[in-house]
């Protein structure tokens, strides 16, 4: 997922973008209502991470605006007040989930797998392509029914893959799904991990059939 945090407590932002890059996802973090509001609004987002003390524009505010210009992105609320009436206005305002800070890392994790499963299109319990298989909820890959290892970024990856088989992904797509602001057009690392997935799941007699197209992306084969 690409997540957006809004979060201006300098050490806070920090643990929440560390965390979330290292469970894989593509992290872009702003530190004041009127940013997130903006980068919101036209971002390519799956989820928005929203501290609801911002300077400026609150996050109540943030969350009301998205709503009342007809947008549908997932949003997790954080805040430091955990009475009941706090809990509601939230959830009044458009918020789809709440936690209290401070929280567990893993319980935020589980939390946006959930929002991103009813924010976006109806997932089939697996996704299967060949011997692949890939579980979205438990991020577990297994190849002709065992256990496979791969990193956080390569399942990532490889999702987008078994999504759209048959599809031309470009490497800029992939860049803006899986990474961040922190990487441009011309990073190698696409290509870097496209050929540790190839490794992983190919070999020489089988190779994984993902075509790369010369200046122009990827293409996984459609599984016969």
């Amino acid at each position: 997922m690409r997540i957006l945090i809004a979060e201006d407590d300098a050490k806070m932002a920090r643990i929440l973008s560390h965390g979330l890059r290292d469970a894989g996802h593509a992290v872009d973090v702003v530190g004041d209502g009127d940013a997130a509001l903006a980068r919101a609004s036209g971002g390519p987002y799956d989820a928005l991470v929203l501290d609801l003390m911002l300077p400026g524009r609150d996050g109540l505010s943030v969350c009301r605006t998205l709503r009342e210009s007809g947008s549908q992105l997932p949003v997790l609320m954080l805040t430091a007040l955990d009475a009941v009436d706090n809990r509601v206005e939230g959830l009044d305002a458009g918020g789809d989930d709440y936690l209290v800070k401070p929280f567990a890392f893993e319980e935020l994790l589980a939390r946006l797998r959930s929002l991103s499963r009813r924010g976006g299109p109806a997932r089939a319990p697996a996704l299967r392509h060949g011997r692949v298989s890939l579980d979205p909820a438990s991020r577990g890959v297994e190849m002709d029914g065992e256990p496979i290892e791969l990193t956080p970024r390569e399942i990532a990856l490889l999702e987008v893959f078994l999504e759209r088989p048959g599809t031309l992904i470009t490497r800029t797509v992939l860049l803006e799904r899986i990474w961040d602001d922190r990487y441009d057009g011309l990073s190698n690392l696409v290509d870097v991990y496209v050929g540790r997935l190839r490794r992983k799941l190919g070999s020489a007699l089988h190779p994984w059939p993902l075509r790369t197209v010369r200046g122009a992306g990827y293409v996984l084969d459609p599984d016969d």
